[in-house]
């Protein structure tokens, strides 16, 4: 994972807080800084007062707000010089103190695309244990790097998180940063439209909640808050459910297979209980024979919360075996629209605004400066016949703000 590296081109240890009459003290912060674009440096004044105000000196001299809290993360997205002053609005004690930083490219280039994954966790799932593989011995970690190896760096293998739930947490070598107004991160799934239906915005659409953390304490693990992506929270509002929860429970050894009709071979396979009184089977079908509860998981019960997305399958055929799942044109999901689709505006269904995220127990917005972490859901809880569960899969992420250097072309 990234690493925070401030190099102190000089160190003034008294120095550097002025204004005319306050004497010079010693705030804890430097004056000069040299760190990589994309990455971060944490800034905690060791001084207190009754408001705090950050600012950036833009190329016009004026002055950008940063921050009008007391510890501030500097992070920028293009090289350059930028000249920061830090306020303590104080009766007794007001400071100033400027600094500047010289933001220069990473001495190895960053790539575009996923390079870790954090956690493996899919649900119950027709594609379990099959994709990645399972091998008998295996851990959740030996699963992880397996997850890892599927959709780290350009699209290879893809990995499904079952479900309703199940999900995988990644990240890249370096902090995404938050441009205001363009969208920052593309996630790959595999849906795709029906050629049976041409003209018309479903087929295989699994969407994939998105969540997105900043690694605030600036310790490089996903330990810190999470935030949901929710680009139009009228939308959800009325159809969506918060607070969902689900348990699957693990077929007993003794288990007996309920048959369905010819595709369905088991109709009391894995059981699940909600939270809104509901319970039903994640059945098993003829395609895909082996066990579907994680297993390398030694708990005989999962349990998931999140928003529940509305249904999105609908059975065009009437009796249960042709079923047109739609796309969301609303929201913003992984897997919810073919990779290369894009709105009227040029921009990808898949990808999202990291502008959009929102407290997920709140749902009001919330601002982050950029996002170390992902994590992506399954969103839906729905069985579509000889389709099976709708179950999310990932395939590659991209941060589309990491550009290649001029002289890579020359």
């Amino acid at each position: 994972m990234k690493k925070i590296f401030a190099i102190l081109l000089s160190a003034l240890a008294l120095g550097g807080c002025e204004n005319d009459g306050i004497p010079y003290v010693s705030l804890g912060l430097d004056d000069l800084y040299k760190v990589a674009r994309m990455q971060t440096v944490d800034l905690k004044p060791a001084f207190t007062g009754e408001s705090y105000r950050w600012t950036v000196k833009t190329a016009s001299g004026a002055d950008s707000l940063l921050s009008e809290e007391k510890d501030y993360i500097f992070l920028m997205q293009y090289p350059g010089t930028y000249d920061v002053t830090f306020q303590i609005f104080d009766p007794v004690n007001p400071i100033v103190h400027r600094m500047t930083f010289y933001v220069v490219e990473e001495e190895v280039e960053y790539s575009p695309y996923i390079a870790s994954v954090y956690e493996y966790c899919p649900a119950p799932g027709q594609f379990v244990n099959a994709m990645p593989e399972y091998r008998e011995g295996d851990t959740a970690e030996t699963m992880r790097q397996k997850a890892e190896e599927a959709i780290a760096g350009k699209m290879q293998g893809g990995v499904s998180l079952g479900a309703y739930g199940g999900y995988i947490t990644f990240g890249f070598d370096h902090t995404v940063v938050n441009v205001p107004g363009e969208y920052d991160i593309k996630i790959d799934g595999n849906s795709f439209t029906s050629a049976a239906h041409p003209g018309v915005d479903g087929g295989s659409s699994e969407p994939g909640i998105i969540m997105v953390m900043f690694d605030e304490n600036q310790n490089g693990k996903p330990d810190d808050k999470w935030y949901e992506i929710d680009k139009n929270p009228w939308y959800t509002d009325e159809a969506a459910t918060y607070g969902y929860e689900i348990t699957y429970y693990r077929p007993d050894a003794d288990h007996v297979p309920t048959p369905g009709d010819g595709t369905l071979t088991d109709m009391t396979y894995i059981k699940w209980v909600d939270n809104r009184g509901q319970t039903d089977y994640v059945y098993k079908n003829k395609f895909h024979d082996q066990d579907y509860y994680p297993k390398w998981i030694d708990a005989d019960e999962m349990t998931f919360r999140g928003t529940l997305l509305p249904k999105n399958a609908v059975d065009v055929s009437g009796n249960g075996s042709y079923y047109l799942q739609y796309m969301f044109k609303y929201g913003a999901y992984a897997d919810n629209y073919p990779n290369e689709a894009k709105d009227e505006d040029g921009n990808y269904y898949n990808g999202f605004d990291i502008g959009w995220a929102v407290d997920p127990e709140t749902r009001e917005p919330v601002y982050l400066p950029g996002v170390d972490f992902i994590r992506v859901y399954t969103g839906l809880n729905q069985y579509c016949g000889w389709l099976g569960e709708t179950s999310t899969e990932i395939f590659m992420a991209r941060d589309m703000h990491v550009y290649v250097r001029p002289d890579q072309h020359q």
